[in-house]
């Protein structure tokens, strides 16, 4: 909900249903792609979100790409993703 208000507050959408619209499809994505999509170790200036992390990356268009910061574990033989953090490349490509 946060991010759906931040969008439509800075008018990056001149509707919130628009933002809204936006963000689950983002979360849709991650939901059922993140166990698919090439990942990296993340740097170390994101430990403050957690340690020995993960992340990979979603384009949403031209402009935008997400980055989505994860744990993995195994449990029962099942993979279990924490996600810790997401950003974009407007606030977090400079530290990657």
């Amino acid at each position: 909900m946060e991010l759906i208000l931040i969008l439509y507050k800075k008018e990056y959408f001149g509707f919130e249903e628009n933002a809204q619209k936006y963000v689950e499809e983002l979360i849709f994505d991650i939901k059922n792609n993140l166990p698919l999509k090439l990942n990296k170790p993340a740097p170390p200036y994101f430990d403050r979100y957690g340690k020995k992390m993960l992340y990979a990356t979603f384009r949403k268009n031209k402009a935008t790409q997400w980055y989505v910061f994860f744990n993995v574990y195994q449990k029962d033989g099942e993979m279990i993703f924490i996600i810790r953090y997401i950003s974009n490349n407007h606030v977090t490509a400079q530290y990657l």
